[in-house]
C-alpha cells in the first residue's frame, strides 16, 4: 500500500459548476450548516491507496485502490482520486537555495465518494474540493447525514468558509428523485411534565 503526505492539498475542481443548468429555477433545495465550517484546508493531508501513479508531463497524480485521505478532522474514502498540480520555487530558491514545491490545484474522486467530520457524513458518486474557493461538491446520488437527520438529492455544495451545506436534487426527469430533495428529520421529545398540565392538575 503506498502512503503520501499532501500540505495544502485539495480535493478540488469546478466539474460542475452548473449541474442544474437552465432548470435551475426548478431544483428544489435544502440547506444547513456544516461541521466543516471553517476547515484547515492548509493542513497536511495524507493518503494511502493500493497504487499510485505519478504524470508528470501531465502534472498530476492518480491514486487508485481503496484510497483513503485525511486532512485535519476531515476523511475522503474513494476509488481513485486525480491530484492535478504545477510546481513552483521553494522557499529560498531565488537566494540561490534551489529546489521546488509542488502547489495542488484539484484533487477529483470517483468511483463512490464518502466524506466524514466529527459530526456527519457525506455521500456521492464524484467528490470534488475546490482548494481556491474552499467548496466540496459532491454529486450524483447524494446523501448527507447530520446526527440523525439525512438529507438526500443529486448534487451537495459545502462552503468551508460559512459552513453553509446546500443539497439540490439535479433537473426533473434525469435521476430517481425528479428533481425533488428528501429528508428525514428527527424531532426533540417534548416532556409530559409541561407547564399546561401542571396547570390543568392543580385546579
Amino acid at each position: 500500500m503506498m502512503a503520501v503526505r499532501f500540505f495544502g492539498i485539495i480535493l478540488a475542481t469546478s466539474l460542475v459548476a452548473s449541474i442544474a443548468g437552465g432548470a435551475a429555477g426548478q431544483v428544489q433545495q435544502q440547506g444547513s450548516v456544516s461541521a466543516l465550517k471553517g476547515h484547515n484546508s492548509n493542513a497536511p493531508v495524507d493518503v494511502t491507496a493500493d497504487r499510485i501513479e505519478v504524470q508528470d508531463r501531465a502534472d498530476r497524480a492518480v491514486f487508485v485502490g481503496n484510497v483513503h485521505a485525511t486532512q485535519s478532522d476531515m476523511t475522503l474514502e474513494t476509488q481513485r482520486l486525480t491530484v492535478a498540480y504545477s510546481s513552483k520555487p521553494a522557499a529560498g530558491a531565488n537566494q540561490g537555495g534551489g529546489g521546488s514545491g509542488v502547489q495542488i490545484h484539484r484533487l477529483d474522486a470517483a468511483g463512490g465518494v464518502v466524506v466524514r467530520s466529527p459530526s456527519e457524513t457525506a455521500k456521492g458518486d464524484i467528490g470534488i474540493y475546490d482548494l481556491d474557493r474552499r467548496l466540496i461538491t459532491l454529486i450524483g446520488n447524494v446523501e448527507l447525514t447530520q446526527n440523525n437527520n439525512v438529507v438526500n438529492g443529486q448534487r451537495l455544495v459545502i462552503n468551508l468558509d460559512s459552513g453553509r451545506a446546500v443539497v439540490d436534487g439535479g433537473p426533473p426527469g434525469v435521476n430517481a428523485s425528479g428533481g425533488r430533495v428528501t429528508g428525514h428529520f428527527t424531532v426533540p421529545q417534548k416532556s409530559n411534565n409541561s407547564p399546561t398540565a401542571s396547570g390543568k392538575s392543580g385546579d
